[in-house]
């Protein structure tokens, strides 16, 4: 037998040979096509798109389908290649039913990966517009729960899309979803209760990613702000995970959104000083505190007489939340006073006790004095 006549007459599933070569033909030219027509949208999308990178508008779409574009799977590209020969054999019914269901999925888990890198371009570029002059986007509580939400949506929708092309009840799935969804939620409190806490996190905004927060338990800056957990860098270079219940239980302290230091100190000084002195003290300690440029005196006074020391309580305002400039002022305060009161001749008060012994017997009275 000639090959030919074993091409014309061999069957497989009722289609001969030769058209499954035409076939196996077809799938790899719709590969080479696809795969050169993808090559070149995306290199002239580019070059348009660098042509003019200030533009506005439409003109930001070009990017944005090469970015998209980029996100094109190889794997369902060569699935649809296939699914391009085999749509040209003459195929029993059922077969050609299955082909029609791949293609259904094929180019829904194509559009699901095109969508969802779509949504992450532009949170990334609605990242970068409220991005502070010269730093890097980070990425906000806000922006984290609409990208999840938003990818969640859309998957759940092609799932339910593909489903239904495979002929599933939808509506009954649905349904006992509803069901199950009531013992998820009673076996899930804590889950749910971080989930809720996420969510209120980002509609409220008591902090943000990079905001610096106490709350009396734990104290950090914010790295990340997920669907359960919060993870923030201690100041001394750990990393804490706690639960966004958790941190949103208590009172909650943000740094980062304070402008400005109000400072308030306690100065003592021994009862050796004269009432003369003491008047004097709070013009000395005004003179030392507006020495500083960048602080601004608010007020000082005699304001007890403390069990060893007479205390001046100092008020002081820095205009800016700066730790480090702030110890920085406290320490040239401090050396200063030291300077001033030694010149005044007035000590710095210490815990001091007096203690009276009386009803000792001779001897050992004469042996303590």
């Amino acid at each position: 037998m000639l090959l030919s006549d074993w091409f014309h007459t061999t069957l497989v599933l009722g289609v001969p040979m030769s058209q499954w070569a035409l076939a196996a033909a077809a799938a790899l030219a719709a590969y080479f096509f696809m795969r050169t027509a993808l090559r070149f949208a995306r290199g002239r999308i580019r070059q348009t798109a660098e042509a003019d990178p200030t533009a506005r508008g439409l003109g930001q779409v070009r990017p944005t389908l090469a970015q998209m574009l980029d996100a094109t799977n190889g794997l369902l590209l060569t699935v649809a290649s296939v699914l391009v020969g085999l749509s040209l054999l003459d195929l029993p019914a059922r077969w050609s039913d299955r082909i029609a269901q791949l293609w259904y999925v094929t180019v829904a888990l194509q559009l699901a990966l095109w969508g969802a890198r779509l949504i992450d371009v532009l949170m990334q570029r609605q990242l970068r517009r409220h991005a502070a002059p010269g730093s890097s986007p980070q990425a906000t509580v806000s922006s984290t729960l609409i990208g999840w939400g938003l990818n969640t949506a859309l998957w759940a929708v092609v799932a339910l899309a593909v489903l239904s092309n495979l002929g599933f009840n939808i509506t009954a799935f649905v349904a006992s979803l509803g069901i199950g969804g009531i013992a998820i939620a009673l076996a899930a409190q804590n889950i749910l209760g971080d989930l809720f806490a996420s969510i209120a996190i980002a509609l409220d905004k008591p902090f943000e990613v990079g905001d610096a927060i106490n709350n009396g338990t734990v104290n950090g800056t914010v790295e990340h702000v997920g669907m359960k957990t919060t993870r923030l860098r201690s100041p001394s270079g750990e990393q804490i995970v706690v639960s966004n219940t958790e941190l949103l239980k208590g009172s909650l302290r943000n740094f980062k959104r304070m402008s400005t230091r109000r400072i308030e100190f306690t100065v003592g000084v021994s009862y050796d000083t004269t009432p003369e002195q003491a008047a004097e003290i709070p013009a000395v300690i005004r003179r030392v505190v507006e020495a500083q440029p960048e602080l601004v005196f608010d007020r000082a006074h005699f304001a007890r007489l403390g069990e060893s020391s007479l205390d001046y309580v100092v008020v002081y305002i820095m205009q800016t939340a700066d730790y480090g400039k702030y110890m920085n002022n406290q320490q040239a305060i401090n050396i200063g006073l030291m300077r001033e009161f030694a010149a005044m001749g007035v000590e710095f008060a210490f815990p001091t006790r007096t203690v009276v012994l009386s009803g000792l017997p001779e001897q050992l009275a004469d042996a303590v004095k």
